[in-house]
């Protein structure tokens, strides 16, 4: 297993969505890192993603454009702080490209991927500063849209 560096998950910070997929971790990797692929199912439905710029290197670019369905919009900048292919992205809204601080940092994100005798353990975690941020996070309904969106990862990459 590939873990973060220096960040132990705290229960009282943070949010984990843990779960075993049927698909190869590749494919993962590709939904994760590929724009095209991401636009398809990062944002639950019936929002959209509708942008994705993706540099992907420690201090690249990580960028998303989410629309709802009254208009809503979602422009999220941050980017890339660890990168191990097919194993492990760890992303965050605090910084911008090029480690650049933004000020308005909501979390720290991990995305670990490990191969299983029938697909993928895949864990998501949301780290965040105090205790304020993860309630939050979590009354928008974290494990509800990030569980969904796994959803439709998972049919996404079946179909290819």
């Amino acid at each position: 297993m590939t873990t973060l560096p220096a960040a132990a998950f705290d229960p009282a910070l943070d949010l984990e969505l843990k779960r075993e997929v049927e698909v190869a971790p590749h494919l993962v990797w590709r939904a994760w890192t590929e724009p095209a692929l991401l636009k398809q199912w990062f944002t639950p439905a019936p929002w959209r993603t509708t942008l994705c710029e993706i540099d992907l290197r420690p201090g690249g670019k990580f960028r998303t454009v989410m629309e709802g369905p009254n208009g809503e919009k979602n422009d999220g900048t941050g980017c890339f702080l660890f990168v191990v292919p097919e194993k492990l992205l760890v992303f965050t809204d605090a910084l911008g490209p090029g480690y650049r601080p933004l000020g308005s940092g909501f979390m720290t994100a991990s995305i670990e991927i490990e191969p299983t005798a029938t697909g993928t353990l895949y864990t998501a975690r949301a780290l965040h500063k105090d205790e304020a941020g993860r309630k939050q996070h979590e009354e928008m309904g974290f494990q509800q849209g990030w569980g969904t969106a796994l959803d439709q990862l998972v049919a996404l990459v079946k179909g290819m």
